[in-house]
């Protein structure tokens, strides 16, 4: 494995950029995404040598609702371990911050990467729930 460091802190709006674009997600608005980063709970960023490889955040209401986004791990470091270590350090957080409550963690997991998020614990509950999203484009 590489010699990654993590840092326990919101990806910049380049490293997020940088990340965003290397798995495939498509162009940014950066804007957007700097208010976006601005008002999330808590963030992890790997990097090697100083640039970012690796990243993970929590959106929510920091007490029974959260939500994993942008885990993103540059294709060179895939299947090394590092997505691993930057959600067990999401979920750390969230269950810190549950306060003995419960605690409803979502996330939704890019195509073929379901089994990595199963075997943390995440299922898909349909067809008695389900996941549903729109988005709003400008």
């Amino acid at each position: 494995m590489a010699n990654f460091k993590i840092h326990e802190r919101m990806p910049t709006v380049d490293e997020h950029q940088i990340l965003w674009e290397s798995v495939g997600w498509g162009n940014i608005h950066t804007e957007t995404s700097s208010q976006s980063l601005a008002h999330s709970l808590y963030g992890v960023v790997a990097t090697v040598d100083g640039e970012p490889v690796g990243m993970g955040r929590i959106v929510g209401d920091n007490h029974m609702y959260f939500y994993v986004q942008d885990v993103a791990i540059h294709p060179t470091y895939q299947g090394t371990g590092l997505g691993k270590e930057i959600m067990e350090r999401l979920l750390a957080y969230i269950k810190q911050r549950r306060n003995g409550g419960v605690a409803f963690v979502g996330l939704f997991s890019a195509e073929g990467k379901d089994g990595f998020y199963e075997k943390l614990g995440f299922q898909n509950h349909a067809p008695h729930m389900t996941g549903m999203f729109t988005v709003f484009e400008g």
